[in-house]
């Protein structure tokens, strides 16, 4: 049995592919919350998203980046560094400069980074 590419994990397989797709989090995704008017609007800001491991922190932020049609890095503050994260900044202000499209940055673990 040739395999041409490699199986998908199942939680990538199960993960939600639209906004509208995401169960569970109305205080987030209802018509009138303060983020389902920011992406009508195309304003996005900054936030924090907060919650135990699995409960979907990650898969937003990749789904506003998808919706938004914004470049999306992300960034573990648990195997990088400060010198990584700039190389980031760094990237996302040139591709700023040339398309005029602000990255989405999520840094996961933020509260992992030293002083």
């Amino acid at each position: 049995m040739q395999m041409d590419k490699p199986i998908e994990p199942l939680a990538d397989r199960m993960r939600p592919k639209r906004i509208e797709d995401i169960v569970g989090q109305d205080h987030l995704l209802s018509p009138d919350s303060v983020l389902s008017r920011a992406l009508r609007s195309g304003r996005i800001f900054s936030v924090i998203f907060w919650g135990p491991p699995g409960s979907g922190k990650t898969t937003l932020a990749k789904l506003v980046a998808r919706y938004t049609q914004n470049p999306f890095e992300s960034f573990s503050a648990v195997t990088s560094g400060l010198k990584e994260l700039r190389q980031v900044i760094s990237g996302a202000k040139r591709n700023y400069n040339l398309t005029k499209k602000p990255t989405i940055l999520f840094v996961d673990e933020i509260h992992r980074f030293n002083k």
